[in-house]
């Protein structure tokens, strides 16, 4: 079944009464069970419709499963560092953009090898146990020789060694959420690279860390374990464990018509402010090395921002008066690679300075955005 909108009317494909939105569709549908899949891949999207779904739809005798896969993107919980957590100079060479979530947990790589699946529930009914037991269920469907367990830490294990599951979860007053990967075909050279961070070792934080796993997809088990086929065993398995019989509804997250405040939703997830700006606050630590000269630099980053930078440069390398002037134009300024270039090809057009001194500064700039 697909939702679509029709006179400004939702209108479910094969029938002929109208809806307005998808949650008074679930209401007029009068089901205690819904299984959604997500038209989209674009990872913002996609947790914009968690986000509705959580927030707009009445989940007190109401259980929602939601199946979704995202083009290729690293997803960070709602309290990680990104600079401590991936490589985000790669990334941005590789276009790979970077998204944080609301729920908690750690952070991830999806692309089309990937199957999230998220269990909406009231706050009582929430059991995550049970949710994965929907999943393990399910592979073993398919295939009964399957080795596959969930762990005391919600992840799934393939074999009791390699991960093909991590869980997140967001419990609000009176509903929650469970949600989890699932790794069925992930270029597993790209989430290995971009999921090593080039910097952690001089971050100092109380972010909250991810735990490395070895990871294997369920393909290279079984070359029928493709992502289609076991979307649909979940499916299956989620109306046999809890007595539904509910069919897998295609919705539209970009609908702002089937569902309003969706796009704003979508929005608020985008800004710099959110992605890289809600990061507990943070210290950076460590020498540089710039023409054989050994640099000491120390920073506080809190929201995102630099607070404080201050750097150790020898005298006879760069003046003490004209280190502290560069550290100053840092001050205040977004942690990041852009904005620091952009402030610092200020600061050489407005002081005076000798070719020797311009090429320093050049360097310097550098080896700082270096470990952005």
């Amino acid at each position: 079944m697909i939702l679509r909108l029709s006179n400004r009317a939702c209108v479910l494909s094969g029938s002929a009464r109208l809806k307005s939105t998808l949650s008074t569709f679930f209401d007029e549908m009068g089901k205690a069970g819904v299984i959604l899949k997500s038209a989209s891949t674009g990872i913002f999207e996609n947790l914009a419709l968690e986000d509705w779904i959580h927030d707009r739809v009445d989940l007190q005798n109401r259980s929602v499963l939601l199946l979704w896969r995202n083009s290729p993107v690293v997803v960070i919980g709602r309290h990680q560092n990104p600079w401590q957590e991936c490589n985000l100079p790669l990334m941005r060479r590789l276009g790979i953009p970077l998204a944080r979530r609301r729920s908690g947990g750690g952070t991830v790589f999806h692309d089309f090898g990937n199957i999230n699946m998220t269990f909406f529930t009231s706050k009582k009914k929430y059991d995550r146990h049970r949710n994965l037991k929907v999943v393990t269920s399910a592979l073993k469907t398919l295939r009964p020789d399957l080795d596959v367990a969930a762990t005391d830490r919600f992840d799934i294990l393939l074999n009791g060694h390699h991960k093909i599951s991590g869980t997140a979860a967001k419990l609000g007053r009176t509903s929650a959420y469970h949600h989890c990967t699932l790794l069925c075909s992930v270029d597993r050279s790209v989430l290995s690279s971009v999921l090593k961070s080039n910097t952690s070792e001089v971050i100092k934080s109380n972010a909250t860390p991810s735990v490395p796993s070895p990871v294997r997809n369920l393909l290279d088990v079984d070359p029928t374990l493709d992502s289609n086929t076991i979307m649909d065993a979940i499916a299956s398995q989620y109306n046999n464990e809890f007595g539904f019989d509910s069919p897998v509804i295609t919705v539209d997250p970009t609908h702002e018509g089937l569902m309003p405040g969706i796009h704003k939703m979508a929005q608020d997830l985008q800004p710099w402010e959110w992605i890289y700006g809600r990061t507990p606050k943070f210290s950076v630590c460590t020498s540089l090395v710039v023409d054989d000269v050994n640099i000491k630099l120390d920073m506080a980053i809190k929201n995102g921002a630099v607070e404080q930078c201050a750097m150790e440069i020898p005298e006879d390398w760069l003046p003490s008066e004209m280190v502290n002037e560069f550290t100053s134009t840092l001050n205040g300024s977004k942690y990041c690679p852009s904005e620091a270039a952009v402030l610092v090809a200020a600061f050489m057009r407005t002081h005076s300075m000798t070719d020797d001194v311009a090429e320093k500064i050049h360097r310097l700039c550098a080896g700082v955005v270096s470990v952005m």
